[in-house]
C-alpha cells in the first residue's frame, strides 16, 4: 500500500497530531505509576478513550511499580494475551482474566 502525498501542511499537522498522542499515552502510563489510576478502571474506558485503546497492554503493565518486561511477559502468556495486542483489542474474558491476575 503506497503512502499518500502529503502537502507540507498535512504532513506538518500529522506530526503534531501523533505528538499529542505520545504525549497523552505517556501522562497516562505515568498516571498508572503514581496510583492516580488501576488498570481495570484504564481497561474499562480503553473503547471509549482512543488514547487508552491504541495503547498497549504490556505498555499499561510495565507502568505498574514492580513490573519489569518479564513479569509483564509471564503475565500476559497466563492470561493468554498478545504482546501486540492493544487496550481496546482486549475481549471480555480477557481482561477479565488480566483483571483477576492483578489481584
Amino acid at each position: 500500500m503506497a503512502l499518500p502525498t502529503l502537502t507540507p501542511e498535512q504532513r506538518a499537522e500529522a506530526l503534531k497530531k501523533a505528538a499529542a498522542a505520545r504525549t497523552a499515552r505517556k501522562e497516562l502510563r505515568e498516571s498508572i505509576a503514581r496510583g492516580d489510576e488501576t488498570i481495570p478502571s484504564v481497561l474499562d474506558r480503553a473503547k471509549s478513550d482512543s488514547i487508552v485503546g491504541k495503547t498497549k497492554v504490556a505498555d499499561l503493565l510495565k507502568s505498574l511499580p514492580g513490573y519489569g518486561p518479564a513479569k509483564v511477559t509471564a503475565l500476559l502468556e497466563q492470561t493468554g494475551i498478545d504482546a501486540s495486542r492493544r487496550a481496546a483489542g482486549l475481549g471480555d474474558r480477557q481482561r477479565q482474566a488480566l483483571i483477576d491476575a492483578l489481584k
